[in-house]
């Protein structure tokens, strides 16, 4: 399976910070926000991820991340020229995806849970589309699913005015390779988007599409606005100051997953310079 991190769009919620660097290298407390999805797919077990941004901002991520090898790991780069929508990136990566499975993570969400590791590498051998749904006090921003009395999903909508549930759909999402002619059929919203909603309704009507809730224990931030921003970002601090690990610490994750061995984790030592980061790092082998 290949994962694929959409970081495009010009983050107008989070004007006038975002007037000149991408939100997704805004820092949630200690670390860069795209780290947090990309450990998500990391955890999935997908080391292969394409990362897709703006003509501005892609330098900075190559500066960021580099091709990934420092990881165990590859990473690629390719543009959005303009915000077309969430599944234009099907568009965009084709060929990258070519004959695999895929899972799309959105740039600016955050998900961390116990277990959530183990529930997400499960997921292999797709047959359609499978998703997630979260409770949420307001879904009026969100895609939105609707279920029947068997908790099976019926309806999905993006952001309504009269949300039929407080189910909302985080920005994760597994499919089948099928996707990439999925996302060929579907024409630009009113928005003049192509919806990803609008492709989990194509899944929804052939049947083919599981939504998985999420564990109660599990926490989905969505750092669009400079509100919740904030918020992920003291959520951040008070877990790992509370309990001495980190969340979306890459090099931790490449290690545990055997991806990298000791020796090659100490040379990310000497790549992250002195600081806390990088002393936790070095905890990781005393």
């Amino acid at each position: 399976m290949k994962g694929i991190v959409l970081a495009g769009g010009v983050g107008s919620r989070l004007s006038p910070i975002t007037l000149s660097v991408s939100k997704q290298l805004l820092p949630v407390f200690d670390k860069p926000l795209i780290y947090y999805p990309i450990s998500t797919l990391m955890l999935a077990g997908i080391r292969e991820q394409l990362i897709i941004t703006t003509p501005r901002d892609v330098d900075s991520f190559v500066r960021l991340l580099g091709d990934g090898s420092h990881l165990g790991m590859s990473f690629h780069y390719l543009i959005q020229e303009a915000p077309r929508g969430i599944a234009d990136a099907f568009l965009i990566g084709r060929t990258f995806i070519g004959d695999s499975e895929v899972c799309l993570a959105l740039g600016d969400n955050l998900l961390h849970g116990s277990g959530l590791g183990t529930q997400l590498s499960k997921l292999r051998n797709i047959s359609g589309a499978h998703i997630f749904a979260y409770k949420v006090a307001d879904p009026h921003n969100y895609g939105v699913v609707e279920f029947d009395e068997e908790f099976q999903a019926v309806s999905i909508e993006e952001k309504p005015f009269s949300p039929k549930s407080s189910y909302a759909i985080p920005g994760l999402y597994f499919y089948e390779n099928e996707v990439l002619e999925v996302a060929r059929s579907i024409r630009p919203s009113d928005r003049g988007e192509l919806e990803i909603t609008d492709v989990n309704s194509v899944y929804l009507a052939q049947k083919r599409l599981k939504v998985e809730l999420l564990p109660r224990g599990t926490a989905w931030l969505d750092t669009g606005d400079a509100g919740n921003l904030l918020a992920a970002g003291m959520y951040v601090k008070i877990i790992e100051e509370r309990q001495g690990y980190k969340i979306a610490c890459l090099e931790e994750i490449a290690w545990r997953n055997k991806w990298i061995n000791d020796d090659q984790l100490r040379q990310t030592v000497n790549r992250n310079g002195g600081n806390q980061y990088n002393a936790y790092i070095e905890s990781l082998l005393n």
